[in-house]
This record gives structure tokens, sequence and C-alpha cells, in this order.
């Protein structure tokens, strides 16, 4: 059974898009809305890890519970890096282009959260189909939200 692997690589995707949301977040401090709620977001992909991991040992996968953590000083370097950029680049671009990775990696996620419940579904693994029941609205509403973004910062950010 291969539904094993597809937890595995659900487990990666969805630390990714957690730590997308934080990363957008923390560049985008002044914009209230992305901020608060980039840090919200994280949040349920950082709790689908953990949802992830305890179903993955069914399924022959030893994932890890805690969502990755940056390192202390890879986030200032990341940050200062974020503050030369903002300087002498466009900042309002790094918003839509930060918009369009969550947007992407949400897309991605919800693809694999969609074969999954397919196969559980399939095969009547009521345990799994239930996660996916559980953590797949939230990916959607990850969706939405980037989507609504991007189309709300797009017109004001591109034509000024």
């Amino acid at each position: 059974m291969k539904l094993g692997l597809v937890l595995h690589e659900l487990h990666r995707s969805e630390n990714d898009l957690a730590q997308e949301l934080l990363h957008a977040s923390e560049r985008h401090q002044v914009d209230h809305s992305i901020y608060h709620l980039g840090r919200d977001l994280a949040e349920w992909s950082r709790q689908h890890v953990r949802e992830i991991a305890d179903i993955g040992a069914d399924y022959g996968q030893h994932l890890d519970r805690e969502p990755k953590s940056e390192l202390a000083a890879a986030r200032r370097l990341r940050e200062r890096g974020s503050e030369l950029l903002g300087r002498k680049g466009f900042p309002e671009l790094a918003l839509l282009h930060d918009l369009r990775e969550i947007y992407t990696k949400a897309c991605g996620v919800s693809a694999d959260w969609e074969m999954l419940a397919q196969a559980a579904q399939g095969i009547q693994h009521l345990d799994l189909l239930a996660v996916v029941q559980r953590c797949h609205p939230d990916t959607l509403r990850q969706m939405k939200w980037a989507n609504a973004a991007i189309k709300e910062n797009s017109t004001q950010i591109l034509v000024s």
C-alpha cells in the first residue's frame, strides 16, 4: 500500500506550508491582516502535521509529531535579508510573491488531501477518512484566503 508515502509527502508539504505562512507573516508585519491571519493559518497546518504523524504510524510512517520550527539564527538572517530587499527592491511585489507561494503550496497540499480521501473511501479506512475530513477544509480555506489576498492586493500594487 502506498498510502504511507502520500502521508509522508503530505506531512512534509504541511510543514512547508506552515513555514511559508509564518515567513510571510513576519515579512509583512505592517499589514495586520497578513500578519495575524498568516499566523493563524500556519497553526492550522501545524495541527495537520500532528494529525498526519498520528495516523501515519498506522501506515508504516514514523513522522515527527512536532512541526518544523526554524532556528533563531536562520530567522534573523532571513529577516535581515528581507529588510535589505525591501529597501532596494519593491516590497509590494514581495507580498504578491509570498501570497503566490502560499497559494501554490496550499494547492499542492489540497491535492494530497484529495488523493488520500479517495483512497480512504475506496478501501474504507474510516480513521484516515476522518483525518482528511477534519484537515482538508482548512487547507481549502488557506487557498481561498491566499487567492483573495492576491486579488485584493494586485490592483493596488501593480497599477500604482
